[in-house]
């Protein structure tokens, strides 16, 4: 059985800000690490975590509405201590929102195995509180209510 899960926070900058955090390998590097990517549908990416036995992120953009959704493949390229979900095999929906004078950020991450629900739901709070100071500069990211796990 597959598992989802999804989080949502508000970040103190406008979509437009915050999609440059996913689509600029400079910008996202700020966030979640060292990147390669091809920002149109059909292209690469790749992020090379920092810390820890430093694994690779690997998939592809699917879908890309400027400011509004990004959508990619997930997965982790063959390396010790890496999770067990191999490149392509999960699916990631950003969908970004104006919210006042900031965004909305809603995280869906779909075909997780179910031992891997939790590990992947703590490091997306991570990374995605760490994309908010980066993107808004000017202090803690708002939790908007992580909604936990649905089937």
């Amino acid at each position: 059985m597959s598992r989802t899960i999804e989080q949502t926070l508000h970040i103190h900058a406008g979509p437009e800000t915050v999609w440059r955090f996913f689509t600029d390998p400079a910008r996202l590097a700020q966030w979640w690490g060292t990147a390669e990517l091809d920002a149109r549908p059909g292209g690469t990416l790749r992020v090379h975590m920092d810390g820890g036995p430093r694994p690779v992120m690997h998939g592809r953009f699917v879908e890309l509405v400027p400011y509004e959704r990004i959508v990619f493949t997930f997965g982790w390229e063959a390396t010790p201590g890496a999770p067990d979900i191999p490149p392509g095999t999960t699916r990631v929906e950003v969908t970004l929102t104006q919210d006042g004078e900031g965004t909305r950020l809603t995280l869906r991450h779909s075909g997780l195995p179910d031992l891997l629900e939790q590990e992947t739901g703590s490091g997306w709070a991570d990374v995605l509180g760490r994309l908010a100071q980066s993107a808004d500069g000017r202090g803690r990211p708002q939790r908007g209510g992580d909604t936990g796990p649905a089937s």
